[in-house]
């Protein structure tokens, strides 16, 4: 039996999310004339999203910098070069290349980048990048300066708070809409383009850098609409996350542009965990990094690694969101080490999408952290992922707007009811954090889906229950990607497969299952 809607809205383009990606595709929608609806399942107006915490800056190649020799083909060879063979070449060229356009409209929104010299930004260098390209605001608050612009800019949108998207609508064809639940009871918001922009799922595991909202929705909505999503073992794990002897929640992240002003990292015998590991040491790709602390800290059996900035002058105005974290853990790094673990940080998988957003429904469009673009590969380079919100955002918005302006108006009707499982929160993070963190093996992988097999019903009475069911569903396809990858690359590490082996250099495909709680890991294809 269908639920019936206890109300009903019609726009040309639905939004789900207003991080980075979902802000610049709205205001892309409403330029080209078409009507928005943003939707936001915080509490308040301009939640918290991982846009904001974002640190180190956006990497991008400015076409008038003397100094540096940079170039859009030196920036893919980076990118490349960290997505360990999983990256689409002819993707990371096409976003890369139009970044600057991408960040000097950011700039006509308002935001503003810290400068060397009046009218020439600042750059910087972080781990994977050959080259200084990372514009940055307020030192290591760039995340907040780019949310801070397209929240001004996007006051014209109609964002609706306390909306927690539940279902994408469509007729078998293409989409009709969004199903709803607000303070008001469940609706309909019927609409022909639908984009997701929802985030990442960092809280898979009991400590993230993510905010409380990164809880794989957007996964879980792709897979209950019959589309494809892939890579989504490659969990990037930041190497340094703030320790402070609590073991869950959001954790400050501590930016990788500090090993890039010189910061080294440290075991608590003072030993250098990155040397002879790789050629750029310190800032060697973030996987290599954190599989290398990973690795120190099961040797040694030590809670923590220390990232030693003694040395960086004028360390509190550089880097002032990273000294006022620590000092509010009781920590001065200015005069002692920094202590760090690698956290859970970025999923370099997603949604399969083209660089326009497109996903295989039409109508349904994704970008930001939740899509899986052929950007990333196996596994992201520092300060791509403002790049390519930026990029893709406001391409999906005008996708989307072009696609609502061709298809007219569409008519949504409530879907069949769902038997939704999950397991509790803190019961699920326990799993993925024992079993299919930095370093996973068969064994592990095994005891954690059958696990998840234990998930009960759960009705979804309010936002938590939604969030625990996506959870649930996200942990299912990432158990089952890790499992059918029997290598180790990128950000995936194999205990007992401690090389690449290069017949699986492809993307895992996954599409839910008949039973609508499992998944199915089709092959490792190619895709894209």
């Amino acid at each position: 039996m269908m639920a019936r809607p206890e109300w009903t809205h019609n726009a040309d383009v639905v939004v789900i999310g207003t991080g980075v990606a979902g802000l610049a595709a709205a205001l892309a929608a409403h330029r080209a004339g078409r009507s928005v609806v943003v939707l936001s399942k915080a509490d308040r107006a301009r939640g918290v999203t991982a846009t904001h915490y974002a640190q180190g800056g956006i990497a991008v190649v400015l076409p008038d910098n003397p100094d540096n020799q940079d170039s859009v083909d030196a920036h893919v060879a980076d990118t490349l070069a960290a997505g360990a063979g999983l990256c689409d070449p002819e993707a990371v060229s096409s976003i890369v290349a139009d970044g600057y356009r991408a960040v000097s409209e950011l700039v006509c929104d308002g935001a503003r980048f810290d400068e060397s010299v009046p009218g020439r930004w600042d750059l910087t260098r972080e781990g994977g990048h050959s080259r200084r390209r990372i514009v940055h605001a307020g030192g290591d608050a760039t995340g907040a300066e780019v949310q801070r612009a397209l929240d001004h800019a996007a006051r014209v949108l109609d964002i609706r708070t306390g909306h927690v998207a539940l279902r994408v609508l469509h007729d078998g064809s293409a989409v009709t809409g969004v199903w709803v639940g607000n303070p008001d009871g469940c609706g309909i918001v019927s609409a022909p383009s639908v984009i997701l922009a929802s985030g990442g799922l960092g809280h898979l595991y009991a400590a993230t850098t993510n905010p409380e909202g990164s809880t794989g929705d957007g996964i879980a909505l792709a897979l209950w609409a019959g589309v494809a999503v892939s890579d989504l073992e490659f969990i990037q794990f930041h190497p340094t996350m703030l320790f402070s002897g609590e073991t869950g929640g959001r954790r400050p992240l501590i930016t990788e542009a500090i090993r890039g002003e010189g910061a080294i990292l440290l075991d608590r015998q003072g030993n250098s965990i990155t040397d002879g590991l790789h050629p750029m040491g310190d800032l060697a790709p973030r996987d290599v990094v954190a599989a290398a602390i990973d690795a120190r800290l099961r040797a040694t059996g030590d809670p923590c690694a220390f990232l030693d900035a003694r040395g960086i002058e004028g360390f509190a105005a550089r880097f002032p969101t990273v000294t006022a974290a620590c000092r509010g853990a009781g920590i001065d790094p200015v005069r002692q080490p920094i202590p760090v673990v690698p956290g859970a940080h970025y999923s370099c998988g997603g949604v399969v999408t083209d660089v326009y957003g497109r996903t295989e429904l039409p109508g349904l469009f994704a970008a930001g952290e939740v899509a899986r673009t052929g950007m990333h590969g196996a596994n992201r380079l520092a300060s791509n992922s403002l790049l390519e919100g930026l990029v893709v955002g406001g391409r999906a918005g005008e996708a989307a707007a072009e696609h609502a302006a061709a298809a007219g108006r569409a008519r949504a009707v409530a879907p069949e009811p769902i038997a939704h499982t999950a397991l509790e929160r803190a019961e699920l993070q326990r799993a993925m954090s024992r079993d299919a963190s930095v370093v996973r093996d068969a064994a592990g992988l095994n005891r954690l889906s059958d696990k998840l097999s234990w998930a009960r019903a759960r009705a979804q009475a309010g936002r938590r229950d939604f969030e625990d069911v996506a959870l649930t569903l996200t942990a299912r396809a990432v158990t089952a990607a890790a499992l059918a990858r029997t290598e180790s690359r990128g950000c995936h590490h194999r205990a007992e497969y401690a090389d690449a082996a290069p017949e699986q250099a492809r993307g895992g495909v996954l599409r839910l299952a008949d039973d609508q709680s499992s998944v199915l890991v089709e092959a490792l294809a190619a895709v894209g």
